[in-house]
């Protein structure tokens, strides 16, 4: 099925194969449903979703304030428009963010729930380097987008990976400045709610990469801790775009933590 708009205006892929749980995928600020290529080709005999988020790829934004029920409404909208009953969640930087809300507030709509590159309790620096990098993206520079590609891989696989590091600039390049300016206002001004995470309900695992800066194995240990019976598994030599840059072993681990989160649809 190629990509359409819901009547909402949300802009998503829907890979229908049987009658499984489907598995939704949430992209980060910046980027668009495409950043899950390497997904999709894996899980062949899995039903998948992927959409671009408000503000992100051909998906609108049609207010001039947003905030994280925004983003819960356009998902929640989205599966009942497809009439899905229970997915399976993966959300990536501000797409975990979005999916930690998400779970806070429907559970039950959940079979499982993984965080990749989770941010959680970001210290006064780390807070400082993320409004820096806020000024620099107003500027709408090159230097700003290829600083973001240096975070997101490891040096050696953008030496190596130079068709993988052009698309991923594109998606950069070819999103509204304005959007993602406010978008990443709420990546850059968000305070974990700790009484949010009793409420997640559903199966959680909680992932990033063994190199990430901004989303660090520390925060995502304690992350865990923070979510009932939780589990934990870091990405060996990855940054932010485990998804990409370490494909084999980031699929392998959601496909052993859905496999055994699995019910009927």
């Amino acid at each position: 099925m190629p990509s359409t708009f819901d009547k909402y205006k949300t802009f998503y892929y829907l890979k229908k194969e049987n009658e499984t749980i489907p598995i939704v995928f949430i992209h980060g600020v910046g980027l668009t449903k495409e950043m899950w290529s390497p997904q999709i080709n894996f899980f062949k005999d899995q039903n998948i979703l992927t959409y671009d988020l408000i503000g992100h790829g051909k998906t609108p934004l049609e207010k001039t304030q947003l905030n994280f029920e925004d983003f819960i409404k356009q998902l929640l909208n989205l599966i009942d428009e497809l009439e899905l009953k229970k997915i399976h969640l993966v959300g990536f930087s501000l797409g975990s963010l979005i999916a930690r809300h998400f779970a806070s507030e429907h559970s039950d709509r959940l079979s499982s729930l993984v965080l990749h590159g989770s941010i959680y309790k970001r210290s006064i620096e780390q807070k400082r380097v993320v409004e820096n990098r806020f000024e620099l993206m107003k500027l709408d520079k090159p230097a700003s987008k290829k600083s973001a590609l240096r975070r997101w891989f490891t040096e050696e696989f953008i030496k190596n990976n130079k068709e993988v590091y052009d698309k991923i600039y594109s998606m950069l390049e070819d999103n509204d400045i304005k959007n993602l300016l406010k978008v990443y206002k709420l990546f850059v001004n968000y305070e974990d709610e700790d009484q949010m995470f009793g409420k997640i309900n559903t199966n959680t695992l909680v992932t990033t990469g063994q190199y990430d800066v901004g989303s660090t194995t520390e925060m995502a240990k304690n992350l865990t801790k923070q979510i009932k019976d939780a589990e934990y598994r870091e990405i060996k030599n990855g940054k932010h775009l485990c998804n990409i840059e370490c494909a084999e072993n980031f699929n392998k681990t959601i496909e052993l933590f859905i496999d055994r989160n699995y019910d009927e649809a």
